[in-house]
């Protein structure tokens, strides 16, 4: 009970951080940029949201947006940031499919214990592997764009990416280590004993006192 317990809690975090990582992804608010106070930028036109995709334009009555689609020209850190962001999104479609392959009540064909612990295992360092990617965009790109500019603040987009990112970590620690302190049981489908009565080999299931032959004898 305790270990099912464990495995979803971990799924269930893993889960939450794929969701806080795509959100960080998809959206453009990381940093805010500016080199005057915020009233004067927005009166100014000068309140800048930057993210992987698009440079914002923040003003009360503008929202204006512009594509980076120049990819060749964009800073390292924006580069290095997208391909670590995406790799993670990616990562966190096969992790959740082994982690919730592996779990107790799910039944597949030909599966074993051997085979559901070495799935969750896979899928817990995909997680971690998931949590190392946006941790490492999510404190390289503010970085950058302090160098490059700026920066005045951190957008929500940058948040989704720490919670994100920390909730990958501990659902795949988690994960990773409910499965290793499981010790593994091999199957009884297909085990035999031998009946030293009768010398034939029968079910392990099948309880020692049973005749194999399930016969009854009667007396004439």
């Amino acid at each position: 009970m305790a270990h099912m317990c464990r495995m979803m809690t971990g799924s269930t975090a893993s889960c939450a951080g794929w969701v806080g990582l795509l959100v960080a992804t998809a959206t453009n608010d990381w940093v805010r940029s500016c080199e005057y106070s915020k009233a004067t930028c927005l009166r100014m036109d000068e309140l800048r949201s930057n993210g992987l995709w698009a440079e914002c334009v923040i003003s009360p009555a503008l929202y204006h947006c512009v594509s980076l689609d120049q990819v060749l020209d964009l800073p390292a850190h924006i580069q290095a940031s997208r391909a670590l962001m995406v790799l993670a999104c990616l990562m966190g479609l096969p992790g959740m499919l082994l982690v919730l392959t592996s779990m107790p009540c799910v039944r597949l064909p030909n599966d074993t214990s051997a085979i559901k612990k070495i799935r969750a295992r896979v899928g817990g360092v995909l997680f971690i592997l998931m949590a190392v990617c946006g941790v490492v965009s999510t404190i390289w790109f503010p970085i950058g764009s302090h160098r490059n500019e700026g920066l005045m603040s951190f957008g929500f987009s940058l948040y989704a990416g720490w919670v994100g990112s920390a909730l990958c970590l501990v659902g795949g620690a988690l994960i990773l280590f409910c499965h290793s302190t499981v010790p593994w049981t091999p199957s009884r489908d297909n085990s035999f004993y031998y009946s030293r009565q009768r010398g034939t080999a029968t079910p392990a299931d099948q309880p020692a006192n049973q005749p194999a032959n399930h016969a009854k004898s009667e007396r004439v």
